[in-house]
């Protein structure tokens, strides 16, 4: 039934400059719509200039929860103290409340930080004073908003070494500055302050969202174990938690190289043992390797990555997450790492993951 499938995106006719294909077999929301109380849900992400675009259009046919890109980013909204910039993230929100989707935040204190915020020659209460009028006018401008049901709350926190992601000289360069406010001696993991405040802060003024903890790289274990010992460090100081978000920017063929998948399992057992939702935030499969890049590879390893998230449905509530919805979309165009090429017209790895969604549709599980 997936060769057929997949097959059948062959013949679907190449779209057009301002028009999505007609696809073959049923849309995604379709076979998985959202459900509040559902464990399994799948969602998309597309930036606000994707407005009036063929973006918009399959979001709309195959989407239900939606995360504005980085419309809500330090750097977007609060660039420095006493600025504000909230067009294009109230836009998002109004945008989302008139098609009825339900809403993911991607607003964490994060490296992607204002200019101001990154220059040397900030002090610990500077930053700190920064980052809490930042996170606390975030939410409280969107509290009364139901429809928003998630928030990034950190993000990047941890190197693939395992260390603390810290500040780098100068400004623009990929840094966290954010650990110069200091870091609790008390604990033996000597977590930044920042990570509990940010929290705190969070759950006082969006008393209704869901509070994520994400993390990039792949599965190295040294930064997972880190970010493990602080999902718990948090718990242990009775600081809401919801949930923990892995930024899954993965080059096709990701899922064969030895220990991946089962430790991907073995990360998603992790959370739902603490009573979590484990959430793939933002899922990218980049065509970067010549060897391997192929529309099949590609198609093989998201179907691996959402089989693996609709099998852990029945333990817990997982979210697949995909970042962008179109290749020229995308910060690294020519990796080619979405379901979608430069036309809207759907990939292979579309109907793979479709063929996923209808097993999953037909039986509860993969």
């Amino acid at each position: 039934m997936l060769l057929i499938t997949l097959l059948c995106a062959s013949s679907v006719s190449t779209a057009a400059d301002n028009h999505v294909p007609t696809l073959q077999g049923d849309r995604f929301k379709k076979l998985v719509p959202f459900d509040p109380t559902a464990q399994f849900i799948i969602g998309a992400t597309f930036n606000f200039p994707s407005l009036e675009t063929p973006a918009e259009e399959i979001f709309e046919n195959d989407f239900q929860v939606l995360t504005p890109g980085n419309a809500f980013k330090q750097t977007a909204v609060h660039p420095r103290p006493g600025v504000w910039g909230w067009k294009k993230a109230d836009a998002m929100v109004e945008y989302a409340k008139e098609h009825g989707y339900t809403m993911r935040l991607h607003a964490p204190i994060s490296p992607q930080c204002s200019a101001w915020a990154e220059e040397d020659h900030r002090r610990p209460e500077e930053l700190l004073k920064n980052l809490e009028e930042y996170v606390a006018g975030l939410c409280d401008r969107y509290k009364s908003e139901k429809h928003i049901r998630w928030v990034d709350v950190v993000n990047e926190t941890i190197t693939r070494e395992g260390e603390w992601f810290g500040p780098k000289p100068g400004v623009g360069k990929w840094q966290n500055p954010w650990t110069q406010i200091g870091f609790d001696e008390s604990h033996p993991l000597r977590p930044p302050i920042y990570i509990k405040r940010t929290f705190e802060i969070a759950s006082k003024h969006g008393p209704h969202l869901k509070l994520l903890f994400n993390q990039h790289g792949g599965m190295e274990k040294p930064m997972w174990d880190r970010a493990k010992k602080t999902v718990d460090y948090l718990r242990d100081a009775e600081v809401q938690i919801n949930g923990v978000g892995w930024q899954a920017h993965v080059s096709a063929g990701w899922e064969k190289i030895p220990g991946n998948m089962q430790s991907l399992d073995r990360l998603i057992r992790w959370t739902h043992a603490r009573d979590l939702e484990f959430h793939v935030t933002e899922n990218t499969v980049w065509m970067d390797d010549p060897r391997t890049g192929t529309q099949e590879a590609q198609a093989a390893t998201f179907r691996a990555l959402v089989s693996k998230l609709a099998e852990h449905s029945k333990r817990g509530v997982v979210v697949w997450n995909v970042w962008q919805l179109c290749d020229s979309h995308i910060q690294r165009p020519q990796k080619k790492g979405t379901m979608f090429d430069d036309a809207f017209q759907a990939k292979l790895s579309y109907y793979a993951v479709q063929e996923v969604l209808r097993r999953y549709s037909a039986t509860g599980k993969e």
